[in-house]
């Protein structure tokens, strides 16, 4: 999959993904993406070593986990994950969230790419996910909320 394929929608474990902005328009600089998430859905908790990353709600609610503390946010809120810091997130609506991603500088959504493209499934796949995470500068550290 390449950056094209994000520019009209890739999805993996239910939750999709469309590129708004990616890095070969900004210079690497950042990308931006528009995704869906169910409810209940969340990622394993994380480290981005390389990147900031931005969550805009647009609709539905999220618990995040940030380096310990826990916080809820909701349609119009923004949360921001300075690179570095463990993470984590789970939809508690009832029906889907959709936010926008916004990572500076740009280039982990080719992680979303080879997700979609092999299938993989947590945790059943963990080893083929934690390869892809280290060439895209992801640690995985702990389990999902």
């Amino acid at each position: 999959m390449t950056e094209n394929d994000l520019a009209t929608g890739i999805s993996w474990l239910g939750t999709t993904y469309r590129s708004l902005l990616g890095p070969s328009e900004t210079g690497g600089k950042m990308s931006i993406l528009d995704s869906v998430s169910p409810a209940g859905s969340g990622p394993p908790r994380h480290i981005h070593h390389a990147e900031d990353e931005v969550f805009v709600l647009l609709s539905g609610e999220c618990e995040f986990w940030l380096e310990g503390e826990t916080l809820t946010a909701g349609a119009g809120e923004s949360v921001f994950i300075p690179r570095g810091a463990e993470h984590t997130f789970r939809v508690i609506s009832a029906h889907p969230c959709r936010h926008l991603i916004i990572l500076t500088p740009g280039g982990f959504e080719g992680f979303f790419s080879d997700m979609a493209r092999g299938g993989f499934r947590i945790p059943d796949d963990m080893a083929a996910i934690e390869e892809s995470g280290a060439r895209h500068n992801l640690t995985f550290t702990g389990p999902p909320l």
